[in-house]
């Protein structure tokens, strides 16, 4: 039974305020920027190229029905976020409903999605980086441009500008959240207006007959897109990991999770709609900067250095916010001692987990360097469908065993609405290759083997 304990919501929630732990100095609007600064991305300047291809111009339905998808379960999300403030986002809110095991394979699976998701936007921004400054001459030698294999026929050693993009926004996490939050916001601002005047500058090329067929693929090609795409809305949950470092988190956290997605699905649609507007979505074939191909097709090639800007801020709030999350993960684990508890160690002056920001930083920033993007994308995906899943089921289980919890907001339509979240995430995770399912499995059997090696020894509640 040891595997399904579960701990005290009230101790945790107290344990959470106690002295020299994190600042609580977060708000709304740091929240809401946080959240669109995790999300708008690597999905609106790359994927939805390779989405347009796979979907048609019915990669906007397949956009509304990813964020569907993520909207059923940011609601779920919202209530645990409110209820419990406290750091570890999934993984603290399994811990006090679904058990010990749970709780640790779920921390296990976040751990997967965050970091690979660091490691394939810090490969996306070394592409526009480079693109960048090679409008300025400067080209650097094609073995450091890249990982090992990335680039057929030629020899590739790393990806320098993805490892350097890891190292220097882990040194700016480290010296402290209130400072990593001002500058996400400033990029944030400056990204959400390069998007604006691309749907300003690009609506005016739009071609309707470039439309037809609206579905050529049918369901099939526009679910298959929606799995794939789903990439670009991941990171709203990573605002719940900053529920210990929020002033007013019963009312502040649901504000960050719902205002943000709503937000960046706004933008994903009128996005792709004005790019397959301007390009039949065959030509999008193999290109991985699609937004920069439709401004050159509708021979605005003047703003195209402005996009390249955009793109660059935009996948550097992504890293910054996903290495966020992932370290004040660790930092929940290591302090229920589930890891080493090094790891939840805080930083006396800088107040943040220094050691295991560092951590992350160099683990993944080296996987950056070395592994080709498009090993990474999809388990990142599979990893973050399994999460909501997770999360979906967890909260009729908190409803059923603590209704006397006082609950700043409600999910509404319980269980129906966590019912849909769960369908939608199992929907689009069969739409994923079998060798993300397999690779899924295998780092899922590690996590098992490390559970029952070291962490269900050294756990606090043992």
């Amino acid at each position: 039974m040891s595997l399904f304990r579960t701990k005290n919501l009230d101790d945790m929630i107290a344990n959470s305020r106690k002295p020299g732990g994190l600042a609580k100095v977060l708000g709304p609007f740091d929240l809401v920027l946080m959240g669109i600064g995790a999300i708008v991305g690597t999905g609106i300047f790359v994927l939805t190229g390779t989405g347009a291809v796979t979907a048609g111009p019915a990669l906007t339905l397949s956009f509304v029905v990813a964020a569907i998808a993520c909207g059923f379960a940011a609601l779920c999300y919202a209530e645990f976020a409110s209820t419990v403030p406290v750091a570890g986002s999934i993984y603290t809110y399994s811990y006090a409903t679904l058990g010990e095991l749970a709780a640790w394979m779920i921390g296990w699976d976040l751990l997967l999605e965050y970091g690979l998701a660091t490691s394939a936007v810090s490969v996306g921004w070394s592409g526009y980086f480079q693109s960048l400054i090679s409008g300025f001459g400067i080209h650097l030698p094609v073995e450091l441009t890249a990982a090992p294999g990335a680039l057929p026929g030629v020899t590739t050693f790393i990806n320098l500008p993805a490892l350097c993009i890891m190292l220097l926004l882990t040194a700016m996490l480290s010296l402290g959240v209130r400072e990593s939050a001002r500058v996400n916001n400033i990029m944030v601002v400056i990204k959400i207006g390069v998007v604006l005047l691309f749907i300003l500058v690009g609506a005016r090329h739009v071609t309707p007959a470039n439309w037809q067929p609206f579905m050529p693929y049918g369901t099939n090609g526009m679910l298959s897109a929606a799995a794939l795409v789903f990439f670009a809305f991941i990171g709203f949950d990573a605002v719940t990991s900053a529920a210990e470092e929020v002033k007013r988190p019963e009312r502040d956290l649901p504000i960050g999770i719902i205002g943000s997605l709503a937000v960046c699905t706004v933008l994903y649609v009128i996005v792709s709609a004005i790019m397959t507007g301007i390009v039949p979505f065959k030509e999008f074939l193999g290109i991985d900067h699609p937004v920069t191909l439709a401004l050159q097709r509708a021979g605005e090639n003047w703003f195209a250095g402005f996009v390249d800007l955009g793109a660059i801020l935009g996948m550097t709030t992504v890293i910054l916010v996903m290495a966020y999350g992932q370290t004040r993960i660790i930092y929940a684990m290591s302090r229920d001692g589930l890891l080493p508890k090094r790891l939840s160690s805080v930083h006396p002056r800088f107040q943040t987990p220094f050691f295991a920001t560092w951590l992350v930083g160099i683990v993944f920033g080296v996987l950056a360097a070395v592994v080709p993007l498009n090993v990474l994308n999809e388990l990142v995906n599979i990893g973050t469908l399994a999460a909501f899943t997770l999360v979906s089921i967890a909260i009729v289980i908190l409803r059923k065993k603590r209704p006397d919890l006082p609950r700043a907001f409600r999910c509404p339509g319980v269980p129906v609405i966590p019912a849909l979240a769960v369908i939608f995430c199992v929907t689009l995770m069969a739409y994923l290759s079998w060798f993300t399912w397999v690779a899924f499995g295998v780092w899922l059997a590690i996590g098992l083997v490390i559970y029952f090696t070291y962490a269900r020894k050294h756990s606090a509640l043992n």
